[in-house]
């Protein structure tokens, strides 16, 4: 795995596609869910899908990492403990 390059996900790309490809959400509920507008939503998975295509057809590692985050305990938006809303707490990951 060191020897592969590496496609780079931020924290809320990876967020937007557990939201909208794996808990199949509409975008106005996954931008809801993540405290963003339809259209940031709509670029942030676009964004994602893009690198992760690319990690798919030329083999890439994926890592996740970098970009404004929110931590929640089990309060936030829904009451699944993640994604941003009350309860959250902001953050940078390095």
């Amino acid at each position: 795995m060191r020897e592969l390059e590496i496609s780079t996900l931020t924290v809320d790309e990876y967020e937007a596609v557990r939201l909208a490809d794996y808990e199949s959400l509409e975008q106005a509920e996954a931008g809801e869910r993540m405290g963003v507008s339809r259209q940031t939503f709509a670029r942030i998975i676009r964004s994602a899908r893009g690198k992760v295509a690319d990690a798919l057809i030329n083999g890439k590692a994926i890592c996740i990492e970098g970009g404004p985050y929110q931590i929640c305990g089990g309060r936030g938006r829904g009451g699944r403990g993640r994604g941003r809303g009350r309860g959250c707490r902001r953050g940078e990951m390095e």
